[in-house]
């Protein structure tokens, strides 16, 4: 499951609600909001919680909020009856401190509850599992970092997760967005630190089979980036190049990873069509370094090969039978790794 994050600070516009239907007809299902209310604006958050709510309910979203004690009384909520938050939209509740094990245990059995998956302790665990915690309602949330150099070690996060998934909780991770970011530092939202200077969407396919649920921590996506998880949806990858020559038309086109995948590049199965014999055949240009992630077409040097388009997967040699069109941009190149064996890309050329 994928999710975004909504922060009240501003107001709920119909151009933003408009984007979130389309973020949801992409495969988004659920956002994430943060209840940390100031106090001289609490008639105003509550106005946009419900609002908020409203909306998830129209687009069929979970809506969590991560919600503190303070947070409550100015909701005119308190722990013991937080599961009505349910009437106003909310599906489930981030709880972090200032509640005990029984009514973590309690609001289980109402609605979903995020915990604190850096912090819970088994000890914590047992006893809420003693009041009658419902773990199919129960996830285990990490938190997203603002400071760079803080993000989460991933070898410690990996065996976390291990922990958590035999004690039956699903797990939840950020990463960051690449669109408007969220203050004051602006320098991005992942859980792990890996992830700061990665593409959003490389970030989610790292991710995507190790954890349940990931949100985007900031409130933005870059275009190309909606782009990217659109196309994902479709079951293709899009990844963005920078081009160091004239490309031609059919290099945009969709291609398609041979299903014996090589060791060394990718290889387009519908390209070498392009420079058939008779056809058109590709001349050389001059011969250049082919570092990860070098987009390539062989020329005609290269015979029955030629027209043949590849992403090198690490460093390759200069080969003078192979002309270099590009490269795919840094952010990106953790993408290479997900074309497996006919998996459809499409490059992006910027």
């Amino acid at each position: 499951m994928k999710g975004l994050s909504v922060y009240l600070s501003e107001p709920l516009t119909p151009q933003f609600k408009i984007w979130i239907g389309r973020m949801r007809e992409i495969g988004f299902t659920s956002m994430f909001t943060s209840l940390h209310i100031p106090e001289d604006d609490t008639s105003v958050y509550t106005e946009r919680l419900r609002d908020l709510g409203t909306l998830a309910r129209k687009l069929d979203m979970e809506l969590f909020a991560d919600i503190a004690p303070m947070s409550l009384a100015a909701l005119g909520k308190t722990w013991d009856d937080a599961h009505t938050l349910t009437e106003w939209g909310v599906t489930g509740l981030r709880v972090d401190y200032g509640v005990t094990p029984k009514q973590v245990a309690d609001l289980s059995t109402r609605m979903t509850v995020a915990l604190n998956a850096s912090t819970l302790s088994e000890t914590e665990l047992i006893e809420m599992k003693q009041h009658g915690l419902v773990t199919d309602n129960v996830e285990a949330w990490h938190n997203f970092y603002p400071r760079p150099e803080t993000g989460l070690d991933r070898d410690w996060f990996d065996a976390k997760n291990d922990w958590l998934k035999r004690q039956g909780l699903s797990v939840q991770a950020f990463i960051p967005g690449d669109g408007t970011l969220r203050g004051p530092l602006f320098e991005r939202l992942p859980t792990l630190e890996d992830h700061r200077k990665l593409s959003t969407f490389a970030c989610y396919l790292d991710l995507e089979d190790s954890v349940d649920r990931i949100l985007i921590g900031d409130p933005g996506l870059a275009d190309e980036t909606i782009e990217q998880f659109a196309s994902h949806a479709d079951e293709m990858l899009v990844l963005r190049a920078e081009a160091e020559t004239t490309i031609e038309a059919a290099f945009y086109r969709v291609q398609t990873n041979r299903m014996d995948p090589a060791r060394d590049v990718v290889r387009s199965v519908e390209s070498r069509g392009y420079g058939r014999p008779g056809d058109r055949l590709l001349e050389p240009m001059a011969a250049r370094p082919r570092p990860l992630g070098t987009i390539t077409v062989d020329n005609a040097k290269y015979g029955r090969y030629a027209g043949e388009l590849q992403i090198t997967k690490h460093d390759l040699v200069v080969d003078e039978r192979v002309n270099v069109l590009g490269r795919v941009i840094e952010a990106d190149r953790p993408l290479i790794q997900a074309i497996g064996p006919g998996t459809k890309f499409r490059i992006e050329w910027c």
